[in-house]
């Protein structure tokens, strides 16, 4: 891992919560003699990092956001994936922060390609930016990290993970949680994690996901109104031209839960990793 140090949260949203002042900090830190330190995040369309209103302010959905104006000034976003358009937009001694998601869940499934994370890396070191993932990816390593969602098997979790450097930043006060770390939901989380970390298990995982996904075009190939299936793993996103909300309802009236993703034309599928072939 890249990480050295890690705090704990009750959610994803706290944890992008921290991140943020994190960066802020940071940035004070390794420039205290700057009057005007760089404060200012980068994020991307189709973002979602959370509702509280720091992280509402790096979510790029309007619906989210309108209802609670104005949020944290100071945030730039940019087309998901578009190289050349985030070169425009980092700046040295202005840019904070960049927030990406490597997959992006809510905002349609759609996945950073290794290309487009390993510039972010190149530009944020070149910039004195830090680069903060929310969620995982994989051969490039971030300043920070955000982790939350099934961690602890569906008990109240979040963690933030950090490099030394940043680490270094951050002082006793500088920020906590009252509730975060329960002795608990942190036991569940390590059985969780002894179970995700085992090589056979994520070979199982990967294995069906394309057993999912290859079903899933062989049974929806030929209908006109589905324009794509696409994902990683058993994260999984049918895209439609139409609205997929009655699917929606129709599966939850035959007892399955899904959910939308993007401007609601995309079935959003995301089983149990437990699942059977």
């Amino acid at each position: 891992s890249f990480a050295d140090r890690l705090f704990f949260t009750n959610s994803g949203t706290e944890a992008n919560e921290a991140a943020i002042k994190f960066a802020r900090k940071f940035q004070r830190h390794t420039h205290p003699d700057e009057k005007e330190p760089a404060t200012e995040f980068i994020s991307f369309t189709n973002s979602f990092h959370g509702r509280t209103m720091g992280a509402l302010a790096l979510t790029s959905k309007e619906n989210y956001r309108t209802p609670f104006q104005p949020v944290m000034p100071g945030v730039t976003f940019v087309e998901y994936g578009n190289i050349e358009a985030t070169k425009e937009k980092i700046e040295r001694g202005k840019t904070a922060a960049v927030f990406v998601e490597p997959i992006q869940g809510e905002g349609s499934i759609y996945s950073a390609t290794r290309e487009f994370l390993q510039y972010l890396r190149s530009a944020c070191d070149d910039a004195g930016a830090l680069l903060v993932f929310d969620e995982e990816a994989y051969g490039v390593y971030p300043d920070i990290m955000t982790l939350a969602k099934p961690l602890a098997g569906g008990l109240p979790i979040g963690a933030i993970l950090v490099t030394e450097e940043v680490a270094s930043a951050v002082k006793y006060g500088d920020h906590g949680s009252t509730f975060a770390g329960s002795p608990l939901v942190c036991k569940a989380a390590q059985a969780v994690l002894d179970k995700i970390s085992k090589p056979d298990f994520l070979a199982s995982v990967r294995k069906k996901g394309e057993y999912f996904k290859q079903k899933l075009v062989q049974k929806l190939g030929g209908n006109s109104h589905v324009k794509e299936v696409r994902g990683l793993g058993l994260i999984i996103g049918i895209e439609l031209d139409v609205s997929a909300s009655p699917l929606v309802d129709a599966c939850r009236n035959s007892g399955l839960l899904i959910l939308t993703a993007g401007k609601g034309n995309v079935v959003r599928l995301v089983p149990p990793l437990i699942i059977t072939a």
